[in-house]
């Protein structure tokens, strides 16, 4: 099969963009298509998109990557898909129609919600079980707000018209012919972030799903993460090629940073920060505020699972910083900026804008920049938004270091962030071990494209993504200890001024 069709093809469905990237069999990327999809912002604290529009600029992204490569659907062996995980859409199976908007991972209008499921037994209530603390950040307790909140949509549930799935499930479905036929399914990786699938069994968990009032028969099929699931229909742009990869994108960063043996971690940079280390076949509950996942499974083969450090807001701070405050005009100028002072002047800044995810799990957190003297000028800003990214993931490593009972040797890095050489030498400064950054960077993509790949036999297994991985440049820390050390008191000072900020009578 590699000797005709030489290429396989990537669906990376995000927060902020979709994008299609064209991989060859050396797992380099040839093309690439990308479009931004609107952020919807409804109140404080909602966050959506539209699931046509999504849809619309997949198809869209898809075309854009083949025509520049100058290919069409019969040189691609495969189509894998990595998405933003926990974003839930729900949708009528007979006209193909969502019922409401995508509700995003960054979401917290589901806080009473998850506040009354929790009831006396709290945030832990089915930790156990699905290896989640009960937060706003999951897909079951959004299913739930829409069937509670859109008029109608709980009786045509409760009828079997209604089917869910975080973006991934949308997309596949989608592909393979929506309303005629059209394949529902997930992968464990993003079913292990909906609140209801059991972490042992890898099954859903029929009970919670009650407890939420979610039908089962709105929940697709779960299966692994690199499998034929269906083949494309025409409307897609990839008519009859296998769709054979689904990984939720942290998942499949870590898949494509070849982390494939206990104790191997990754760290995405990218609208938020998201920390794998694998933990092997059995699943390690957390002490320490992490989520336990599953990284991916390969066919039949067993399971892997991973803890996951998941910190909401990196990039979009940047981002924040360009939009809102016009202080930069677009991301790369922050480095710059940074460089104009020579430390953060005594600015710290904690971007809890939709709570504190790992390992405070807080939503009533809100952001605070602290230790504000008339000193501080916006570069000394700019330098305290990207510490803000280094301090909260040093937060989720120290975490796993306590779990695991692993000590963390490096970081394997990637996302838009890491060509950030300020943030990654800080990032090297503040761990205190070296952080090293790949060839190809696109480590998100490259996962889904593997998995779909090793499904029909263009790529024989893991071996393959070891040998494709290589070393683009490595950060070695510089901080003494002692400035290490204080600097990241005074981090930990400033997370404690975010707490309880929302009351009962603010939103």
């Amino acid at each position: 099969m590699a000797d005709e069709k030489k290429y396989v093809l990537a669906i990376d469905q995000g927060t902020t963009s979709s994008r299609a990237i064209v991989f060859d069999h050396s797992g380099q990327i040839v093309e690439t298509g990308q479009m931004e999809h609107e952020q919807i912002f409804p109140k404080a604290g909602w966050v959506e998109h539209d699931p046509k529009e999504i849809w619309k600029n997949v198809r869209e992204v898809v075309s854009l990557a083949l025509s520049r490569a100058n290919l069409t659907h019969r040189d691609i062996a495969a189509v894998g898909i990595t998405n933003q995980r926990e974003t839930t859409v729900v949708w009528d199976k007979n006209t193909g129609e969502p019922v409401y908007n995508a509700i995003v991972w960054q979401d917290t209008r589901t806080a009473k919600i998850v506040d009354e499921l929790g009831g006396s037994e709290g945030q832990d209530k089915y930790k156990d079980k699905v290896g989640l603390p009960l937060a706003t950040y999951f897909s079951g307790p959004k299913v739930k707000w829409i069937l509670d909140n859109v008029d109608g949509a709980r009786e045509k549930a409760e009828a079997g018209d209604l089917i869910f799935g975080n973006t991934d499930s949308w997309v596949v479905w989608n592909m393979t012919g929506g309303k005629d036929g059209g394949v529902h399914v997930t992968d464990v990786t993003n079913a292990s972030r909906t609140m209801l699938m059991n972490l042992d069994t890898l099954t859903w968990n029929e009970d919670i799903a009650g407890d939420m009032g979610i039908p089962v028969s709105m929940l697709p099929e779960i299966r692994s993460s690199s499998e034929v699931y269906g083949e494309g229909r025409e409307g897609g742009f990839v008519p009859g090629v296998p769709i054979a990869g689904i990984l939720g994108d942290q998942q499949a960063a870590t898949f494509g940073q070849a982390c494939f043996e206990v104790g191997m971690a990754k760290n995405t940079y990218g609208t938020g920060n998201f920390v794998l280390i694998n933990t092997g076949t059995e699943p390690v509950p957390s002490k320490n505020g992490l989520l336990t996942t599953v990284a991916y499974k390969i066919g039949d083969a067993d399971a892997v699972y991973a803890l996951e450090g998941s910190i909401a807001v990196t990039g979009s701070l940047v981002q924040w910083l360009r939009d809102n405050l016009g202080i930069i005009k677009d991301a790369p100028e922050i480095e710059k900026l940074a460089e104009t002072v020579d430390d953060n002047g005594g600015a710290y800044f904690v971007p809890a804008f939709s709570g504190l995810f790992a390992p405070y799990w807080k939503s009533d957190a809100r952001g605070a920049l602290v230790g504000l003297t008339r000193y501080v000028n916006k570069g000394h800003i700019a330098r305290a938004v990207l510490e803000a990214t280094a301090f909260q993931t040093r937060e989720v490593v120290d975490a796993m270091n306590a779990d695991s009972g692993v000590d963390l040797t490096e970081l394997k890095v990637d996302g838009g962030m890491v060509a950030n050489e300020l943030l990654m030498q800080f990032q090297a400064d503040i761990l205190g071990v070296p952080v090293v950054r790949p060839k190809v960077a696109e480590t998100t993509a490259l996962g889904a494209a593997y998995a779909a790949g090793i499904a029909v036999g263009f790529w024989s297994g893991e071996q393959d993504v070891i040998d494709n991985w290589a070393e683009d440049k490595r950060w070695e820390p510089q901080l003494d200890e002692a400035e290490r050390e204080r600097t990241y008191r005074l981090w930990k000072k400033a997370v404690t001024k975010t707490f309880d900020w929302v009351d009962d009578d603010v939103q």
